[in-house]
C-alpha cells in the first residue's frame, strides 16, 4: 500500500472525498513529524511508538578507495509496533 491506497481507503472508509482524506491523512504525518522533529515521541496505543534515536558519529571506509572517512553523528526516526498490531499481522 502507497499513500494514495492509503488516501482511498481512508476516504472509503470514513466517507470522506480524497481530498478531504488527504488533508487528514498529510496533517496526521505533519504532526508525527513536528513531534519527532521536537524530539519527543509519538504513541498511539495499541499501534505503536515513534521515537528518535541518536547515531554517535563513527569511523568509516570508501569502499572504492578504501580511504578513511567520518560519519557525522544524526538523528534516526524509529518505530516499535504496539501489541494489537503485532496480534493483528501474526
Amino acid at each position: 500500500m502507497n499513500k494514495n491506497d492509503l488516501i482511498a481507503s481512508v476516504a472509503k472508509a470514513t466517507d470522506l472525498s480524497k481530498v478531504d482524506a488527504n488533508k487528514a491523512v498529510e496533517s496526521i504525518l505533519d504532526a508525527i513529524g513536528a513531534s519527532l522533529k521536537k524530539g519527543d515521541e509519538v504513541r498511539l496505543v495499541g499501534f505503536g511508538t515513534f521515537h528518535v534515536a541518536r547515531r554517535k558519529a563513527t569511523q568509516g571506509r570508501n569502499p572504492r578507495t578504501g580511504e578513511k572517512i567520518q560519519i557525522p553523528a544524526s538523528n534516526h526516526p524509529k518505530f516499535k509496533a504496539g501489541k494489537q498490531l503485532k496480534d493483528l499481522v501474526n
